[in-house]
């Protein structure tokens, strides 16, 4: 019998420390459940369907795209799956390894993000926001290193195809969840 899903809250932060983005209702895929790949990786496996985003102004809003999140532990990035009409895109965020207290997932938000269309197009984005931040926040050597090699290595997994870049394993996560009765 299939564990049950639990309800985790994510919070992304900026480097000094502010607050950037909150998801309010991820539910996280059961270990027994996850694809050996994954489970290989102790990645976390987060749905999300019309779930309360909140900004670091206050703003409030509702996400309209299930997502499927994974984090994987000591990689400086994650990756967002987002169910659209013509196929599965992913939204890569460069950020700091998970940070997991509780029920509470947290990372740092390096700005750089990767996204890899339903068509496999490629593009990396917010290059610039990154190098503003570097002298705003005053990233360190080692920071800026490890964002580059965090960029690097998930570029490499995209090209190969690599965990976590499957649509099939994505829809069968998402119908998971929804079949549990978990899901809206």
């Amino acid at each position: 019998m299939l564990e049950p899903f639990s309800s985790y809250i994510i919070k992304s932060f900026k480097h000094d420390g502010h607050l950037h983005r909150m998801w309010l209702e991820n539910w996280l895929v059961p270990e027994d459940a996850l694809h050996e790949e994954h489970r290989a990786e102790a990645m976390m496996v987060l749905i999300n369907c019309q779930t309360k985003i909140v900004e670091a102004d206050g703003k409030e809003w509702v996400s309209r795209i299930p997502g499927v999140s994974f984090f994987i532990p000591k990689m400086w990035f994650n990756v967002v799956a987002l169910l659209e009409e013509n196929g599965v895109r992913y939204y890569c965020n460069i950020a700091s390894p998970p940070y997991v207290s509780g029920r509470v997932i947290t990372y740092i938000d390096y700005d750089l993000d990767v996204i890899r269309q339903a068509n496999g197009q490629v593009t990396v984005v917010d290059q610039e926001e990154y190098e503003r931040h570097k002298l705003n926040y005053h990233y360190s050597a080692i920071v800026d290193a490890k964002v580059k090699a965090g960029l690097a290595a998930l570029l490499e997994r995209i090209e190969r195809k690599a965990a976590p870049f499957r649509d099939d394993l994505v829809v069968q996560y998402y119908r998971l969840w929804k079949d549990s009765g978990t899901g809206a």
